[in-house]
């Protein structure tokens, strides 16, 4: 039973101010701390490019040293199989006795501790993921440093915020902006991260996240000259003139990266699934998946590691169309299945080696260099591999400082994110997500509660029963055939509701001793009810609900508080078919009327007016 007289329902939900956002002051306390942890997440990005470093000089040359290596200088020999599959060995042991997060690319366990998680991470991921990220590169994986960057970045900023009283969203907030910060450090973009952010990790676009998200880009940038480097990490400039022609040939590169994202993406879930079949424990996967890269090494040994030089010569347009070719088809060979295997490494950089290999091959045979189709190749694999078009396009911007090419880097990554989203129902990143039973959905929409009042939904002829009315009476009525409605709401003589009464309740106050000549009144007075106004949205109204586990709300108004309709819980369901409604509904507001051949008379009569018309129609939806 409902009861009570508090207008705004004693501990429910409070009514807040309408207005465009939801911002309050914690933004800024999280802000503050997102200084914190953007340089955090600069410092890790430093840590872990230094290790994959000491890592590879270790392993290929023997040596210490800080500095990346290059594996053109890698000469062929026994130890360029043996050294991917004593790495893929040593993190499937950490993996199977340390944790099981620090297998795969790292975006997509972000995702899943964000939407599953409660944006907690655990000390063991921040502490393993680096270390197996820089084995597995450093003995040769052909994977990036990004994604393990963005999963350390994030486990920096969880771990920070579990240190603090805060909701599971302001963790999120915080394990986003250590990701993103990470991601800034390491190439230099601070926009494509935060666009990142926005399109992969946050689920949402508000304030209280993107805030937080771009200091943390900036404080990573600031310190990037300190760490790295400063300007963009591969300079380039050989734009083409703007033109028709230059766009249609963006689009054309664009869908040919379409298709090669999802060819690569049904590649690789097809060799998960015939790892999956392999009679042997996961654990031994990823030296297997060593081997595959090892032989792939003794055919093209530029294919092996992280491959930034390998970028840089293909925007350069220092690589032979061969070279290109052999790259290309050896990187997407041993990526597909180490990455299949369950090992540890990011995806950004073979993504980027793989579609400006396409490119640079396709720029042999159109206008401008091959390194400028090189640059839309990368752009728009990225852009929709991991559907996320803007951060595609501004990504490329930034890691070269081309903005003269911006307008056809955005033709091709949403053509190509245009093609993976009608070739294939998930993306690279959430399908791996969605085999462990987790649906994720990446349109963001107007919620249509928070569009929506009261006013417009709700029963305004509300049968009500009076507060003076015996409780005996109200039994009779409830036993009679009079009663349309399980719930009623009780009015006092000034028509302000005291109460909702149901049969239930009278007869659970009858077993419990109540008296039967008590009047409504004195069986619904002793308790808060929610009360809503008609120009609250419906998502406070079902707020209300929630926080009381009400079926029904009166509505009154804000001065009198009388009553003036109720809402049920079906009545919110409402909302949801009309807002179904309007998407499937299409509408013609105007069509043409083409006058037929009739006889002389009408031909006559219809030539006073104009024989074209607009008039409004609809179709059926």
């Amino acid at each position: 039973m409902t009861t009570g007289t508090g207008a705004d329902g004693g501990t429910a939900p409070s009514r807040r101010a309408l207005g465009d956002f939801t911002a309050d002051r914690r933004t800024l306390i999280l802000t503050a701390m997102a200084v914190v942890i953007g340089s955090g997440g600069a410092l890790a990005a430093y840590g872990l490019v230094t290790l994959i470093a000491v890592v590879s000089n270790l392993v290929w040359l023997g040596r210490l040293g800080t500095h990346p290596i290059s594996f053109a200088a890698v000469a062929r020999s026994p130890w360029m199989v043996a050294a991917p599959v004593l790495g893929g060995l040593a993190i499937g042991l950490m993996a199977r006795f340390g944790s099981e997060k620090i297998r795969g690319h790292g975006i997509p366990e972000a995702i899943e501790a964000i939407l599953i998680g409660r944006s907690r991470m655990s000390p063991k991921v921040a502490v393993l993921k680096p270390v197996s990220s820089a084995l597995s590169i450093g003995t040769g994986g052909p994977f990036g440093a990004e994604g393990p960057i963005i999963m350390t970045g994030g486990a920096i900023g969880s771990l920070f915020a579990q240190f603090f009283h805060m909701s599971a969203a302001e963790r999120k907030t915080l394990l986003v902006a250590g990701a993103a910060a990470g991601m800034t450090a390491i190439f230099g973009t601070p926009v494509a991260a935060v666009l990142l952010a926005v399109e992969l990790l946050l689920f949402e676009w508000k304030p209280r996240s993107f805030i937080p998200v771009a200091v943390a880009c900036v404080i990573a940038t600031a310190w990037r000259p300190f760490l790295f480097e400063a300007g963009p990490l591969f300079p380039f400039a050989a734009g083409l003139p703007l033109s028709p022609r230059l766009f249609g040939l963006a689009i054309v590169a664009g869908a040919v990266a379409g298709l090669q994202s999802g060819l690569l993406t049904t590649l690789l879930y097809r060799a998960e699934d015939a790892f999956e079949r392999l009679p042997i424990h996961w654990m031994w996967w990823p030296a297997l998946g060593g081997l595959v890269v090892g032989l792939g090494g003794l055919i093209e040994p530029r294919a092996l590691g992280v491959g930034y030089d390998v970028i840089g010569d293909l925007l350069d347009g220092h690589l032979l169309l061969g070279a290109a070719a052999a790259i290309l088809v050896v990187k997407a060979a041993i990526w597909l299945v180490a990455l299949a295997s369950g090992t540890s490494g990011g995806v950004l950089a073979p993504l980027l080696i793989l579609g400006g290999s396409l490119g640079y091959i396709e720029g042999a045979v159109l206008p401008g260099t091959p390194g400028f189709w090189a640059l839309i190749g990368m752009a728009a694999m990225m852009g929709g591999t991991m559907r996320a078009p803007l951060t595609g396009a501004l990504f490329a911007v930034e890691l070269t400082g081309d903005m003269h090419a911006l307008a056809p880097l955005l033709a091709a990554t949403t053509t190509a994110y245009a093609v993976t989203v009608l070739l294939l129902k998930r993306s690279i990143l959430t399908e791996k997500i969605a085999r462990r039973g987790v649906h994720i959905t990446r349109e963001y929409a107007v919620d249509p509660f928070e569009l929506t009042r009261v006013s417009s939904i709700m029963v305004r002829e509300v049968e009500t029963l009076r507060a003076e009315m015996p409780v005996e009476e109200a039994l009779r009525f409830f036993a009679s055939e009079a009663p349309r409605h399980r719930a009623y709401p009780v009015l006092d003589a000034a028509g302000v509701p005291v109460g909702l009464v149901t049969l239930r309740d009278l007869m659970r106050w009858r077993r419990s001793g109540g008296a039967v000549t008590g009047s409504l009144a004195d069986l619904v007075s002793d308790a808060a009810l929610p009360l809503a106004h008609p120009e609250d949205t419906v998502g406070h109204l079902a707020d209300l609900m929630v926080a009381g586990d009400h079926g029904r709300v009166p509505v009154v108004e804000p001065g009198s508080r009388r009553l003036v309709g109720l809402v049920a819980r079906k009545d919110l369901l409402r909302i949801r078919e009309a807002s179904g409604h309007l998407e499937r509904r299409r509408e013609r507001f105007y069509r043409r009327h083409v006058r037929r051949r009739r006889g002389a008379g009408a031909a006559a009569a219809e030539a006073q007016v104009s024989t074209t018309t607009l008039v409004p129609t609809a179709t059926r939806p």
